[in-house]
């Protein structure tokens, strides 16, 4: 099944950052600058990782874990999911799948797919046979992939957020790193509770 947000009567949000290769490359420096201010501010996030990226970059994975963050599946390469045939969506998600074994074998409960903001019926199907039960779509999309500024990004996030909400951001953008320290602050001010995706559909 495919879920966007968790449940509506909890104060609690779940903040979920794609790492990977995307249209600004991926800076190591801010990826690290990200997951210490999550630490700092006790704000811990969901990383859906691409896989073939995070095997590059395996000395990240510590450092995500070490902050109560938690790691999930972003496919292997990050097609647009919905222009491929089913055994190449397959094959994504279970070579992303297994990385994700090898790596961190506690981690990897939930499924997002790449190139689409909802899971088409084929993408479910292919993520079940691969083990995953819950894909994670989302309701709040600040769109901060379009390098939008840090002040509208933060606006769109306070403007989104309610309980039980799901964020989607993504590593890699100096807008989205600046706008994070204030879009826990706002979270907070509104009652709000950040903490991972296996926490909110808990």
């Amino acid at each position: 099944m495919a879920v966007a947000n968790g449940p509506r009567d909890r104060p609690r949000v779940a903040l979920t950052f794609h790492l990977g290769p995307h249209e600004a490359g991926q800076d190591l420096s801010l990826a690290r600058q990200l997951l210490a201010d999550a630490a700092r501010l006790s704000a811990p996030i969901t990383v859906f990782a691409v896989g073939q990226w995070l095997d590059e970059h395996h000395d990240l994975v510590p450092v995500i874990l070490a902050g109560g963050n938690e790691l999930a599946n972003h496919t292997y390469t990050h097609p647009t999911l919905t222009a491929l045939p089913a055994d190449r969506v397959a094959t994504e998600i279970i070579n992303c799948r297994d990385v994700l074994a090898r790596l961190a074998p506690t981690q990897g409960r939930y499924f997002r797919p790449s190139g689409t903001s909802t899971a088409t019926p084929l993408i479910l199907t292919e993520a079940g046979a691969a083990g995953y039960r819950t894909v994670v779509d989302f309701d709040v999309d600040p769109l901060d992939y379009t390098s939008p500024g840090a002040d509208t990004v933060v606006a769109r996030v306070r403007a989104g957020a309610r309980p039980g909400s799901i964020v989607s951001m993504h590593f890699g953008y100096p807008g989205t790193v600046t706008a994070f320290p204030r879009i826990v602050a706002n979270l907070h001010t509104a009652g709000l509770t950040p903490i991972p995706v296996h926490d909110l559909l808990a």
